[in-house]
């Protein structure tokens, strides 16, 4: 025990000393990605002017002595004198030449993109973990808690896995001031669990937004994050610290969005949604209790931005959820419903333009779908929802010259009355991240967490997670 937290003093002093050695801000560059598209339609109607310019120098050009222009005007006696400032010639498109050019306009503009006649972006990230734990964690690939020492003592492992790596399409419709629309599907390979060479798709994202600019007002119909805790900390790890303070997952769902400018800086964000509860209250999901219940799930979010200190405004949100399930409790077909919700406050703090901080916190029940309660939901012995409570907070420093830094701390924990003896009762990570950039696109990052989970009775276990992610964006 002494030389593990003598080992995890050495790291963090290591860490520490990675931050002071970073310099000069880094230059964006995001810009150029977003303004590729709009680099091709310049091309193309360059191009275009290059053509119609040439077209009309061809019409300008003097008649040969071989072959005299038969349309050319009679030419000036002496004492005519040309206006200032007028051509010395004058050229004029026949109806063929005016068909021609329209015809060639219509063509560029009725081109579709090679995916889609809407403006479609592919872009994404090939990433490989590679994480060893001092201690076995559930489950390896990534981190979510650490098994009880009774069975697993000290067992330490390995893993390296791409499942990480992402792909999303962006799709951006027709737009003006008074509609848009946009899209966006997004996967990555943690999907059904197979063979580490042999990794299963993931829906990530997959919604539609509708947007009334000059109102503020948005409809979202598909699947992405839950409207309530809508943070996440600057991980390698995948979990971004669920199961250990940060709640909220990815549902079908509708959603409409409304925001008022109270005054010149200060903006006000009223949203809410329907969504499809997933899963069962006992982290079975072999049986979908949500479906069972005949009612989606209602979330709700409401949030003020506005200036408080930094060159960013400060943004301060309240968000709340409700669902019922209706889980089987025997063989004879009888249910007994149960009701997850939670209240939460999220809140984001820059401070300058190379730190920032963001945290959340939250209660609630039943929240194992929603990736609180360290995984638990339901008591079945009981037939009672399991309390939680937790939240984390982090920061971020940075970009130096080519670095990032990230720093937070996480923590669920479970009532300790409605969990059976084994059951786990706290939660808890302390981590730290760098990341190098060698150029806009290539990413090395290192990351050491600190990590103890608490189990009803006898037991408890403790980690040392150390990370290396190899990144590229695409």
């Amino acid at each position: 025990m002494f030389a593990r937290k003598v080992l995890l003093a050495i790291a963090v002093f290591m860490f520490l000393c990675g931050i002071s050695r970073a310099a000069s801000e880094d230059k964006a560059s995001a810009l150029e990605k977003e303004n590729a598209q709009l680099r091709q339609r310049v091309d193309n109607l360059e191009k275009k002017v290059d053509d119609l310019t040439k077209m009309m120098e061809a019409k300008s050009q003097p008649a040969s002595p071989a072959e005299p222009n038969k349309s050319a005007a009679p030419a000036k006696s002496a004492g005519q004198v040309k206006p200032e400032g007028q051509a010395s010639s004058q050229t004029k498109l026949s109806d063929e030449d005016v068909k021609k050019i329209l015809a060639s306009l219509k063509q560029n503009e009725n081109k579709k993109n090679v995916f889609s006649n809407l403006d479609v972006e592919l872009y994404g990230m090939i990433k490989l973990d590679a994480a060893y734990d001092s201690s076995k964690t559930s489950v390896g690939n990534y981190a979510q808690w650490v098994e009880n020492e009774n069975k697993n003592d000290h067992d330490s492992q390995f893993s390296m896995t791409p499942k990480q790596t992402r792909i999303d399409m962006k799709i951006n419709g027709p737009a003006n001031d008074e509609f848009r629309t946009s899209g966006l599907v997004e996967i990555d390979f943690y999907g059904t669990d197979a063979g580490e060479n042999k990794a299963g798709i993931l829906l990530r994202h997959a919604y539609m937004q509708f947007d009334w600019p000059k109102d503020r007002f948005s409809i979202l119909a598909g699947q992405t994050s839950d409207l309530i805790s809508p943070l996440f900390p600057s991980t390698l790890n995948y979990t971004v610290n669920w199961w250990v303070g940060n709640i909220g997952y990815r549902r079908p769902q509708i959603r409409f969005t409304k925001i008022y400018a109270l005054d010149k800086d200060v903006d006000w964000t009223i949203a809410g949604a329907l969504v499809r509860t997933i899963g069962s209250a006992t982290n079975d999901f072999t049986t979908d209790a949500g479906k069972a219940s005949g009612m989606p799930g209602l979330q709700a979010r409401t949030a003020l931005k506005f200036p408080f200190f930094g060159d960013k405004p400060t943004e301060v949100g309240f968000s709340s959820h409700w669902a019922k399930e209706e889980l089987d409790t025997n063989s004879y077909g009888q249910h007994k419903n149960f009701y997850s919700w939670s209240y939460n406050i999220d809140i984001t703090q820059p401070v300058n333009k190379w730190l920032a901080f963001k945290g959340e916190l939250f209660t609630g029940q039943d929240l194992s779908t929603y990736l609180g309660g360290i995984g638990q939901g339901v008591n079945t012995k009981t037939n009672k929802e399991i309390g939680s409570k937790g939240g984390w907070i982090a920061a971020s420093l940075g970009p130096w010259d080519k670095w990032n830094f990230n720093l937070g701390a996480g923590v669920d924990t479970a009532c300790k009355d409605d969990v059976d003896t084994g059951g786990r009762t706290l939660n808890r990570n302390v981590f730290g991240n760098m990341i190098y950039s060698f150029d806009k696109n290539a990413k090395v990052g290192l990351e050491l967490s600190h990590w103890r989970t608490e189990y009803k009775g006898p037991g408890g276990a403790e980690d040392l997670r150390a990370q290396m992610s190899f990144m590229y964006n695409f």
